[in-house]
């Protein structure tokens, strides 16, 4: 019996990812590669709509790559690939723009925050079509499930509707995906802002834990972690969210319960508490930022990496594209 297939991807956006993509998304990813025909993409077309500069942009896939083979993508068990290297990605998602309607692409949430916050006429294109090219990303690979957080379940209706929609206008071509809602994990919130989930669009990276920072800049950063005015270190979200968010992480990454580590700093103050977290946190991350910077070391070597996914996602993207051509009617090279 085949294994059902995943895909999923991530934006190069920033040079290094942060503890919550990895405890939320990538962590997650490693598991399913085992159990699933995962196809893993690092998606540089979407990361254009924030007019990235270019040699950043490209020094930034190749860091992303690095990070998620020293994090524990395995190409042996998955196929690792660039969404760019992928032509198929484009050419199905202009044949995925042609089957949406303008309102239903009006009513995605993440336009209608960006539209807010910024002048339509500087607002690309692109920001508005970008669900339909992760529509075309999902169906391209006849994925079953899609691992995504909650606040992407919207773009998988979307490619649920578009993928019916097709296949009731021009028979059965696209296996209608499953949103795999990945499991209910460690929520990581922004060290200066405990109150907001730990993001790359934040406005400053102090808050960010990142995983490869020098160790000293991590903990210098969660030394200076926003908490409260008391000394108990206890799990109170709605009173203490700042020593809530450091005891999830202390607990998350050390495998210990919340409990345990409250019972161990009882009676003892915060900066002995965010010392034992920086520990943990430098420990945990040394062996990634390791081998991410090893691999970098070697940029042949993940370049043919990148050769053999682009190769193994293509021959199915292709027979996918060349049956969506065929169907709606476009003329096959002769």
């Amino acid at each position: 019996m085949s294994k059902p297939r995943v895909l999923s991807g991530i934006q190069p956006t920033n040079g290094s990812f942060h503890l919550g993509n990895y405890l939320g998304a990538v962590k997650q990813w490693v598991e399913l590669q085992e159990s699933h025909d995962a196809f893993y993409c690092v998606v540089d077309l979407h990361a254009l709509t924030s007019s990235p500069d270019p040699k950043e942009l490209r020094q930034n896939t190749l860091v992303s790559v690095a990070q998620l083979l020293a994090l524990g993508v395995d190409p042996e068990h998955c196929t690792l690939f660039i969404q760019s290297h992928v032509a198929e990605h484009n050419q199905l998602g202009w044949v995925m723009e042609c089957l949406t309607g303008f309102g239903e692409a009006s009513r995605m949430t993440q336009f209608k925050d960006k539209s807010q916050k910024i002048e339509n006429d500087r607002i690309g294109v692109g920001v508005f079509t970008y669900p339909m090219l992760m529509a075309a990303d999902i169906l391209l690979y006849q994925a079953d499930q899609v691992p995504v957080g909650e606040d992407q379940r919207q773009h998988i209706e979307l490619t649920r509707d578009l993928a019916t929609r097709f296949n009731s206008q021009y028979g059965k071509t696209f296996r209608i995906p499953e949103g795999y809602i990945l499991k209910e994990g460690a929520k990581i919130y922004d060290l200066q802002d405990p109150t907001s989930k730990m993001s790359k669009s934040a406005e400053s990276a102090s808050g960010l834990i990142e995983l490869l920072d020098a160790p000293e800049i991590n903990t210098k950063k969660i030394k200076s972690a926003v908490t409260d005015t008391g000394r108990e270190v206890r799990f109170d979200v709605a009173q203490k969210p700042g020593i809530s968010n450091l005891l999830t992480i202390y607990s998350t990454l050390s495998g210990r319960s919340v409990a345990e580590i409250e019972n161990e700093f009882d009676g003892k103050g915060y900066g002995d508490f965010k010392g034992a977290v920086a520990e943990v946190v430098v420990e945990y991350l040394r062996p990634v930022r390791t081998k991410t910077l090893e691999l970098l070391g070697d940029p042949g070597h993940l370049n043919a990496i990148l050769r053999v996914g682009a190769d193994k996602a293509s021959a199915v993207a292709s027979k996918t594209l060349s049956d969506v051509y065929e169907r709606i009617g476009l003329l096959a090279r002769g």
